[in-house]
């Protein structure tokens, strides 16, 4: 698992501008010098970088800089928002699990965003962190101090903080190597079949809506979810998911692609079935109850189980 890279990290692209363009007859030469020729306001290098992140694309399939552009082709480029000013201190409550000199382990409620972006500039966790922390700035970035990963808004549940430097790194490199087991439950329609599995393949921004991830047959990123069933209800279950991987929207697309989207997912799940439940939820019923991993500063292991909050224990309450 790379740092910066929990599900985690999935960008918030308020605020992105897409830019579309017809090849016409007779072009020559590459992609890259023809497109900085169609928009004069980006340079070479930064149509460039549009393809290395994946926001180029011709006919739907990305690019590559040596592609040469052909007659009826459409290319369209996602660009991203301006960057957002640095992220200021405020006076937001933390539910501090665990801290010491080194790290924070807190419970993030559902509906907090991890860290400023487009659209989102002000009541983050990060906006908070830097409150609590004074001498946090920095620490792993400026746009993003102290965020060893990060949990969707709408997920709740244990998220890790480093503090300083020397516990960022070591985070980081507890996370490279699988160090930290993150177990999730969510509430799913429907009952995967069979009751216990594990879910390999690769995930991809969707090129249409980069606010979205799929399963592609390449060009993605391993994702790794192993699941089990906890209880079976009559249209529901509740499961258990333990990560390898922590890609955005790992888990959501996981179990997607099982049949059984989670309750409440906006993007992913089955609004209309929703709305069918004894109590309807208000967001993604996925919740990070658990954090293992030794400390990469002090040696020490630490163990953390969180049960889920009040609104997720009241719509599996009234599933039973």
């Amino acid at each position: 698992m790379d740092i910066f890279d929990d599900e985690f990290f999935a960008e918030d692209t308020t605020g992105e501008r897409i830019l579309t363009v017809m090849v016409p007859a007779d072009v020559d030469g590459r992609a890259d010098s023809w497109l900085t020729e169609q928009f004069p306001e980006f340079s070479r290098a930064r149509i460039q970088s549009f393809i290395w992140q994946k926001r180029l694309t011709c006919d739907g399939y990305f690019v590559r800089s040596s592609s040469k552009p052909k007659a009826g082709q459409i290319y369209q480029i996602v660009v991203p928002p301006p960057t957002p000013p640095l992220p200021q201190p405020e006076d937001i409550p933390l539910n501090i699990v665990y801290e010491d000199p080194h790290c924070l382990v807190l419970n993030k409620p559902a509906g907090l965003i991890v860290h400023p972006a487009a659209g989102h500039p002000t009541g983050t966790l990060v906006n908070a962190l830097l409150h609590y922390c004074r001498d946090l700035k920095g620490i792993g970035g400026e746009e993003r101090p102290g965020i060893v990963h990060r949990l969707d808004k709408d997920t709740s549940g244990l998220i890790i903080i480093a503090k300083n430097d020397l516990a960022m790194m070591g985070f980081a490199n507890l996370f490279h190597d699988k160090g930290v087991t993150k177990i999730y439950l969510a509430l799913v329609h429907g009952c995967p079949d069979p009751l216990e599995g594990r879910i390999e393949n690769l995930v991809a921004r969707k090129p249409q809506n980069r606010r979205r991830v799929a399963i592609v047959p390449s060009g993605g990123r391993i994702a790794i979810t192993n699941y089990r069933v906890e209880k079976k209800f009559s249209a529901t279950s509740l499961i258990r998911c333990q990560i390898e991987t922590g890609r955005t929207h790992q888990i959501r697309v996981h179990m997607r692609s099982l049949g059984c989207p989670i309750l409440g997912d906006y993007a992913y799940g089955r609004p209309a079935a929703d709305k069918e439940l004894p109590v309807v939820p208000t967001r993604q019923m996925l919740h990070a109850t658990h954090l293992s991993f030794v400390h990469p500063v002090t040696g020490q292991p630490h163990t953390f189980d969180l049960p889920p909050p009040e609104d997720f224990m009241t719509v599996l309450a009234a599933l039973t």
